[in-house]
């Protein structure tokens, strides 16, 4: 499995960009994958020192559509805490 692979997407929200100045990153990650393999892609690709990873499953919200019920889809979240005075400058805006 590639590094690439194993983050989809950064989270942009007020709650994950709140976590930012507490040195805390969230991505959404693959289902299958491990902290250790978050931490090393997370190293690997931003080029930060991991110290932290916090992972969490999400299970999707009821809608209904059209008068059906139904479920968002489900996905899997992963809180990293880099290491003091380091930044990840894809959320930065550099």
């Amino acid at each position: 499995m590639n590094y690439e692979d194993i983050l989809i997407k950064p989270v942009v929200s007020e709650k994950a960009s709140m976590l930012r100045e507490q040195n805390k990153y969230v991505f959404i990650v693959r289902p299958d994958a491990t902290k250790t393999q978050i931490k090393e892609a997370v190293t690997r690709l931003f080029k930060v020192k991991v110290v932290d990873c916090t992972t969490m499953n999400v299970l999707g919200k009821m809608k209904r559509l059209r008068g059906k019920p139904g479920r968002t889809a489900s996905y899997k979240k992963a809180i990293v805490r880099i290491a003091e005075g380091e930044t990840i400058a894809a959320f930065e805006g550099v």
